[in-house]
């Protein structure tokens, strides 16, 4: 079962040379589990044809407000009534300025104006010329389709078609599903301000040795992607780790613990929700070698005095008005008792256990939740099934989202 199970996405595609990126994501909404229902405008059909995004979605492809194989002749209405959410990538500025101003002079423009608002969310993938994308006229029309409820995917920057380079480019196919993912999630953290840590930390013995763990990330950057779902503004301070930055994810590299706690304390003012994912290694070296540590046959091995690093989650839970503080407990014994022990030790409302090696490195885990009232147990799932539990555990604990 994917993301998108049993959802209904009627998928809108445009005249843009990024028309051909359409039929990708039309193939990744479907292994998510969707009903991909194409409609084309004639631009969209100078680029692709109706014939592939049949072939890709399963289903006839719409290009055509008279259509009669529709009963009712009203294909604006039956094709938004059923569905979940309407998505259009590309939408080029043309597409954009209608939406904004209501104007409906073929289907899928009809289709984005008939939609039921409350039920059927409007998702845009802008796919345009830098200069069109900075245009005046198109970025008030974007600012009126935001003020509108209509969420946008994208635009990067990047190269584009013409040879220009610049904001305008399409978002790739799985960042744009993301997106739409995104869209279709309950809102729990809406209007909060979510910081988190996570991935290992690395302290540096010379220039090419260090101390560190085998933390993936991938339990932290899943919670990102879960908090931002939920409509929290999200932040990661990540340790060294090759993990993609979930989509609309606010992204910070560290390496060391002090660079982690020094980052974390810039932003802890101005947030409702910390964090501490990451696995913080507990010591660093008290002097580094500025060269490399040579290995000779007759040299004694190095002695290294360790210094304990400090105590990000502790830190954080000190301030005079700290964040909702919630922390990992990595252990590989006596899971629950370490935890509830831990969560005390720091002065934090909520504590989350697993057992180390069964998580670290792995894609899925059990996880055991403890505050001063209850522990519940969340059976062994994916990350990331594990991180929207999480996260809906957070947000009933905080009383749900709030006004942004």
């Amino acid at each position: 079962m994917g993301d998108l199970a049993n959802k209904r996405i009627v998928l809108g595609i445009t005249g843009g040379i990024a028309a051909y990126k359409a039929c990708e994501l039309a193939r990744r909404l479907g292994d998510e589990g969707a009903l991909v229902q194409a409609v084309m405008t004639r631009g969209a059909q100078q680029f692709v044809t109706p014939t592939s995004l049949q072939a890709l979605t399963g289903q006839p492809v719409f290009t055509d407000a008279w259509d009669a194989r529709i009963d009712n002749n009203m294909a604006h209405i039956e094709l938004t009534r059923a569905a979940d959410a309407i998505v259009v990538a590309p939408a080029t500025a043309h597409f954009i300025a209608k939406v904004a101003h209501g104007l409906c002079d073929d289907l899928l423009s009809t289709m984005a104006v008939a939609r039921p608002r409350r039920g059927c969310p409007l998702l845009l993938a802008p796919a345009m010329n830098v200069e069109m994308w900075e245009h005046p006229a198109t970025q008030r029309n974007v600012a009126q389709a935001r003020d509108d409820g209509v969420v946008f995917s994208g635009p990067a920057s990047g190269d584009q078609a013409c040879g220009e380079v610049g904001f305008g480019r399409m978002l790739e196919p799985a960042q744009i599903l993301e997106d739409v993912i995104a869209t279709l999630q309950p809102k729990v953290l809406q209007g909060r301000r979510v910081l988190l840590t996570a991935g290992p930390t690395f302290e540096p013995i010379d220039p090419v040795r260090g101390l560190t763990n085998l933390s993936s990330g991938k339990m932290g950057f899943a919670i990102a992607r879960a908090a931002r779902e939920a409509g929290a503004t999200v932040t990661l301070v990540a340790g060294p780790c090759a993990l993609p930055t979930p989509q609309g994810v606010e992204r910070c590299d560290v390496r060391t613990a002090a660079e982690m706690l020094q980052q974390v304390m810039a932003r802890t003012a101005t947030v409702d929700v910390f964090i501490g994912v990451a696995a913080v290694a507990d010591w660093h070296v008290a002097r580094t070698s500025p060269q490399k540590l040579k290995k000779t046959p007759d040299a004694e091995p190095p002695v290294l005095q360790l210094v304990p690093n400090p105590d990000i989650l502790a830190a954080v839970a000190a301030l005079e008005r700290p964040p909702y503080c919630v922390g990992f407990a990595a252990e590989s014994e006596r899971l629950l008792e370490s935890a509830k022990a831990k969560r005390v030790r720091k002065r934090i409302p909520l504590i989350v256990g697993n057992i180390a090696q069964d998580a670290i490195g792995s894609d899925a885990s059990a996880l055991v939740l403890v505050d001063d009232h209850e522990t519940v147990e969340l059976p062994a799932a994916g990350k990331l099934v594990q991180a929207r539990r999480l996260v809906a555990e957070i947000a009933r604990r905080l009383g749900g989202s709030r006004a942004g």
